[in-house]
């Protein structure tokens, strides 16, 4: 494959599933990839699986702009240019009823999810080519919502806020701007919610939430990295300010 031949990507959250799914994707279609999250292990333990030539990293926390700032010119110090970014960092919060939820994890949980994507996205798309592409990972409570998770679920809409506004902006310059709305992924992050909701143990709280979908089981990190990499690519080239939804039909 070669769709993303020559792409330069920048991705947040890179050493976690999605993340990482989703920079395999892109270096297997041809692009190089910096990858930035919280610890340097992590990113080290990534990177070992990518391309060495094509796969550089920095640890950055998103909700701080400077570092978020320093990251998008390590990149493109690293590759020459930036042509894709995807806003992929995020973190749950805990599951409560609002009158009970504490204030701290709220704001907490909008920093990094909303706060953090707006800094990639200030920094990303002043350095991107023309022609590029800005996707911002949402949920699939970005488009619905459930009882006890209000920090979460808010900050999942206004990703879609975020998401239009900065694609009316960057239409002129040709760069396209779109968000994706994972279902339950199977993966570490998403097991931790449903054994937190549930109450039992992570196969029988990952069989109650089959029970939610119509395909009726969790996606793969890897399905989820391949819709990632399509919007990467020149093959979604009339696609802008969407809302893609990669639930096995959770929203529907």
């Amino acid at each position: 494959m070669s769709a993303l031949a020559g792409k330069v990507a920048l991705i947040s959250g890179g050493a976690g599933s999605i993340g990482l799914a989703s920079a395999l994707a892109m270096t297997d279609a041809g692009a190089s990839v910096f990858l930035i999250d919280l610890e340097q292990s992590a990113l080290d333990r990534a990177l070992e699986q990518l391309p060495a030539e094509r796969a550089a990293a920095a640890v950055a926390d998103v909700t701080d702009s400077g570092q978020v700032a320093a990251a998008v010119a390590a990149a493109t110090a690293r590759f020459g240019k930036l042509d894709i970014t995807f806003a992929n960092a995020g973190i749950f919060g805990v599951i409560a009823p609002v009158t009970e939820y504490p204030e701290d994890v709220f704001a907490r949980v909008l920093a990094v999810n909303v706060l953090g994507p707006f800094h990639l996205a200030k920094h990303a798309l002043a350095a991107m080519a023309d022609g590029g592409s800005l996707i911002i990972n949402s949920s699939v409570v970005g488009l619905t919502a459930d009882a006890n998770i209000s920090a979460y679920a808010t900050s999942k809409h206004a990703l879609v806020g975020l998401m239009r506004t900065l694609a009316k902006e960057m239409a002129p310059a040709g760069i396209r701007v779109n968000s994706i709305h994972p279902g339950p992924t199977d993966n570490a992050f998403q097991h931790t919610i449903e054994v937190a909701a549930i109450g039992a143990s992570e196969a029988e709280s990952a069989t109650v939430f089959e029970q939610m979908i119509p395909l009726g089981r969790h996606a793969t990190a890897a399905e989820i990295a391949r819709v990632v990499a399509f919007l990467a690519s020149d093959d979604s080239s009339f696609i802008t300010g969407a809302t893609i939804a990669v639930d096995g039909g959770m929203s529907v």
